[in-house]
């Protein structure tokens, strides 16, 4: 099983992107960090889905503004098997990191 940084990406804006998808027969306790690289605040949304299109009540970070040169960090997250952490922002030059342990979960 991982441990570490599980999965990291430069977030293209206005569309969702899969950072991290938890393997099979595992579950993972991760932190999420979102970096803001620009000059520009952005709005980030962040899902804990079932899918790479979350629903409405799949976020658990709707809109949030990260300033320039700033970063949002969310930790305590635990996915089951399949789930996906979906990042979404208003502005390119955004770095999401997913960092944690994954588990066996059988």
């Amino acid at each position: 099983m991982a441990t570490g940084r599980l999965g990291a990406s430069n977030v293209n804006a206005t569309s969702n992107t899969t950072v991290y998808t938890c393997p099979a027969d595992t579950y993972a306790v991760i932190a999420v960090n979102i970096c803001n690289r620009g000059t520009s605040s952005a709005a980030i949304r962040i899902a804990v889905s079932d899918s790479d299109s979350p629903s409405t009540a799949e976020y658990i970070e709707y809109d949030t503004d990260v300033f320039a040169k700033n970063v949002l960090e969310r930790t305590g997250i635990v996915l089951s098997a399949g789930q996906r952490i979906v990042v979404y922002s208003s502005e390119s030059n955004i770095s999401a990191v997913v960092v944690g342990i994954e588990t066996s979960a059988v």
